[in-house]
């Protein structure tokens, strides 16, 4: 096992930020740093210096990344668009990938990331982090030990009110307002569907068979440039094609369904909307609540006393992964409640240790896979479109292989791994 590590990281965008909780690791090294964007690069340079005392080869071009430097492991923090064909250089390099989430271009390139790490068998792990936030852990851990019965339904949403932000895409360099403009699909779906994912199964004895998507029109980016004005005058008069709501519904081999749900250019609060539903119990995220069989619920009483009940389950279900982040005190990072430091340590400690990440390949192109299948389905009115089987029949096999305490196919402790590097 590896000591330390040297990374390259590359994009300082809006995810730019996740180079911050790598510093502050001691057995990881930013050896190397790269931006298309010239002042986005020297950003990142001075980051390192201000926090490490060292500078950091810096670039423009991650092909001299490549090649000028010895890596074991590589942070993409780019567009979306441009995640697999970064991840697949890298890999051809040897240089293990942990990419930032999203959608992607076509069904095609996914192939191809599945192909190029059949073939380099280099590792590459999606950095979901909501896979790691504290309430999907202890639903994981509640439904991996039977809590829940068993599990016949979930749902889910990407909801976030992104009008603004996405209207800036050309002063700030940011790549959703031209998905926006040309694409109509759930273009974010892996936040909702990670968790679920692994709550299922999902490669791991079951998968994904079918999937159907309607979307709304497309009104609401219109709207509020009527309402509020826009910097860049060409997008007045402009039409999009993403619709105000996407709604996916999907078929799971073991006979299970999934919805989810994207709204962003509609006013709508910041949510997940998690809900798992099983024979014994049902999750709602939206209330915060934990109906149990088992804790004698009257369901014909009114239940509104007992939203927000989920503290209380913390307390006999929390994973053991949260229990040790818990127990970090002031030492812990608070940026998005804890989960980016947690699925970042998962990734390198994987790369430290050459095992199979939490969230390998197969599972990365079975959510990205979500983006152009819904394009497809949406395009068509709604027709179900077939799921790729991207393991090619080894779905069939429930994985018995440790992925050590980071991982989400099981519940696993490991006193000898500490969280905190």
């Amino acid at each position: 096992m590896k000591e330390k590590i040297k990374i390259g990281f590359i994009g300082h965008g809006l995810r730019g930020y996740l180079i911050n909780i790598c510093l502050k690791m001691s057995d990881v090294e930013v050896a190397a740093v790269c931006d298309m964007h010239p002042d986005r690069a020297q950003q990142m340079s001075d980051i390192v210096f201000e926090q490490s005392g060292e500078r950091p080869y810096m670039c423009t071009n991650h092909h001299d990344m490549i090649k000028d430097c010895k890596l074991d492991a590589v942070v993409l923090c780019t567009s979306w668009s441009s995640h697999i064909p970064l991840a697949i250089d890298f890999m051809n390099a040897g240089i293990a990938v942990g990419s930032e989430v999203g959608g992607c271009d076509s069904v095609d390139e996914i192939w191809q990331l599945v192909e190029t790490y059949r073939r380099t068998k280099t590792e590459f792990m999606m950095l979901e982090n909501c896979c790691y936030g504290r309430v999907e852990m202890m639903l994981l851990n509640m439904v991996k030990t039977g809590v829940f019965g068993e599990v016949v339904h979930c749902d889910g949403a990407y909801h976030h009110y992104l009008c603004s932000e996405i209207l800036a895409g050309k002063e700030k360099k940011h790549y959703r307002l031209n998905n926006y403009i040309h694409r109509n699909c759930d273009n974010y779906p892996t936040h909702a569907l990670g968790p679920i994912a692994k709550i299922l199964g999902i490669n791991h004895g079951n998968r994904f068979l079918t999937l159907s998507s309607v979307a709304s029109k497309s009104v609401g980016l219109e709207k509020y440039i009527e309402k509020n004005g826009v910097e860049n005058k060409e997008l007045i008069g402009q039409k999009f094609s993403q619709g105000d709501v996407v709604s996916t519904n999907i078929m799971c081999a073991n006979g299970e369904t999934v919805s989810l749900s994207l709204a962003t250019t509609t006013p709508v609060t910041d949510g997940r909307n998690l809900n798992v539903y099983g024979t014994n119990a049902f999750y709602n995220m939206p209330t915060k609540s934990v109906v149990l069989l088992g804790d004698d619920i009257d369901f014909e009483a009114a239940w509104q006393p007992n939203w927000n009940n989920q503290e209380q389950y913390f307390e006999k279900y929390d994973h053991p992964l949260w229990k040790e982040y818990e127990a970090m005190g002031s030492e812990r990072d608070a940026h998005h409640g804890g989960m980016d430091y947690l699925v970042l340590r998962a990734f390198f400690e994987s790369v430290k240790r050459g095992t199979k990440p939490p969230i390998d390949v197969y599972d990365a192109a079975s959510w990205m896979a979500i983006t152009p299948l819904s394009e497809a389905s949406v395009a068509m009115g709604g027709a179900p479109v077939s799921f790729p089987d991207f393991t090619n029949g080894q779905w069939i096999e429930d994985e018995t292989e440790s992925r050590g305490k980071y991982s989400l196919n099981t519940i696993e402790t490991d006193s000898e791994v500490s969280i905190c590097s």
